[in-house]
This record gives structure tokens, sequence and C-alpha cells, in this order.
């Protein structure tokens, strides 16, 4: 639709990179994010497991509305938010808006009302949670990731690769693929210079 702007809200599970709620609006509002989450936490049912939460977003003025925060707050949710002027304080989001908008199928020309837009969006969101595996989960899809079956299919790939290279044995010059992921995920660590023996702190 030429001259209108729809907008994406997004979700994503920093440890999963499941994408765990979105909607699309005709404009930003702290309203509609605050819904957004609201809706969230209760299908993803975060209030049952009383894991700490935080969100981490940008600096819009509809992440700083007092809706959302008081949402935030109501829910037991830590705000937190990007660096002021810093563009690529979350390579998730970055890495997951690039995806969206490269997909094959992307509208280069835009959407012809909100309804195609929300359409369109779902259907990127079943294909990237359950059919994209993904390079940064060792290719896992994220579902697989967020139902905690990372080390199950893990496994069974060390098995494949370890058959394959016994009956060619030529084919490796080392060990096989290291199937594996991190158990902990940080958004922006600190990068800590390592100390040699006799250095002053």
């Amino acid at each position: 639709m030429k001259g209108f702007y729809f907008y994406l809200y997004l979700v994503i599970d920093l440890f999963s990179r499941k994408i765990v709620g979105w909607e699309i609006w005709e404009e930003e509002s702290a309203e509609h994010a605050s819904q957004l989450i609201h809706r969230t936490v209760l299908s993803e049912q975060c209030l049952i497991r009383k894991s700490p939460l935080v969100l981490h977003s940008d600096n819009g003025s509809p992440m700083k509305g007092s809706s959302l925060l008081e949402t935030l707050y109501s829910l037991g949710i830590t705000p937190s938010r990007s660096r002021p002027r810093v563009s690529n304080d979350n390579p998730y989001a970055e890495s997951i808006f690039r995806t969206c908008k490269y997909r094959p199928e992307y509208p280069t020309n835009g959407f012809e009302n909100i309804h195609k837009a929300r359409e369109w969006v779902l259907r990127f969101v079943h294909w990237y949670n359950a059919e994209h595996c993904h390079s940064g989960l060792n290719f896992l899809t994220p579902n697989q990731r967020h139902q905690g079956l990372a080390k199950q299919i893990f496994e069974k790939r060390q098995q494949v690769y370890e058959a394959a290279k016994a009956l060619h044995p030529t084919r490796w010059s080392g060990s096989t693929r290291n199937w594996s992921l991190e158990e902990k995920v940080w958004l922006n660590p600190e990068k800590v210079k390592p100390i040699q023996a006799g250095q002053m702190l």
C-alpha cells in the first residue's frame, strides 16, 4: 500500500532464537508493545516457570512508554535498552530482520494491505521457527533448541559422522565436526583482556 507503513513488532528468545511473539500495526505505540509482551508471556507460560526475564529493546519511544513499563514491572520483567547511537548493539535483532527482508518471496513493492502483511509474516515465522536450520544454532531449528532437543539431535548427528568416518577414514584429516552449542548465551559479552602473570590489575 503506497504511502503507508506497517510496523512489525517482534519478540525473540535469545537462547533459542525462536520468534515467540509478533504483531503488525499501522502505527507505533507503547500500548501495542504492551499488548504483545503480555500475550507472549502468557503463550510461553513464562509466569509458571518463574525464571528471571529481561526484555532488551531499542530506544524507540514505544519501548519507553509508561504503559509498556507498567506491563513489564507487573510481569516481573526487567527492561534493558540498546546503547544510544549504537546501531549494532543487538546482533540477534539485526540478523533476524535481515533474514526476513532477504527471503526470496519478500514483496519488494510492499504489501497490499495490513492483512496481506500479517499473512506473509505468519508464513515467515512458521518457516523461521520450524524449518530454518539456523547456522548460529549449529543447524538446529529455533523450535528444536527451544524445546530442549539439541542434545538428542546432536548425539544422532555425531553417530552418523563417526559411522561415516569409520567407513571412509581418508575423507577426514582430523576429528569429526563438533556438534554442540554453548548453554549460556550473551547479548553483548564484555571482552575481558587476559592478564599475564605478574601484571597489575
